[in-house]
């Protein structure tokens, strides 16, 4: 019963999401495609690249990267294409400039700070006397001999 529930579900998830009639007839065109559409994010599925998606919109970006290349545009201003037309979203490792960098940094810098604010908090911590470390006054010790001699 295990084995026809794997086999099933290995039957049920596509191998390729790319269809053939997507497919360029020029093997170093179809090579490219593939390259640049790995590392385009499908817009529906987030996580997955559009290579691997059978969302209808990746489908579409598919097909646009493949109509980039036939027009004779490199990787870069097909890439820089879809970046301008659906904003760095589209990339799944999104570059590490402008206002990128703010999310990049903001990570390591409020470690950095809770890390100081951890220190700080400690140190002023062990440097003010605990309550029950105040000495007996001059009554007080009297009360408590008293009270143990009962």
């Amino acid at each position: 019963m295990k084995r026809l529930i794997l086999i099933l579900m290995v039957l049920a998830s596509p191998v390729w999401a790319v269809e053939p009639d997507e497919m360029l007839d020029d093997p170093a065109l179809e090579a490219r495609a593939r390259e640049i559409s790995k590392g385009l994010r499908c817009l529906v599925c987030r996580n997955e690249n559009i290579d691997d998606s059978n969302a209808d919109l990746a489908r579409d970006l598919r097909i646009e990267v493949r109509e980039r290349l036939l027009a004779g545009d490199s990787n870069e201003e097909t890439m820089s294409f879809l970046v301008d037309r659906y904003g760095e979203y589209v990339l799944l490792k999104p570059t590490a400039s402008g206002s990128n960098k703010v999310l990049y940094l903001a990570g390591p810098v409020m470690m950095v700070i809770a890390a100081l604010g951890g220190v700080l908090y400690l140190r002023r911590r062990s440097r003010i006397p605990a309550r029950g470390e105040e000495a007996l006054s001059v009554d007080e010790a009297k009360r408590l001999d008293e009270i143990m001699k009962g």
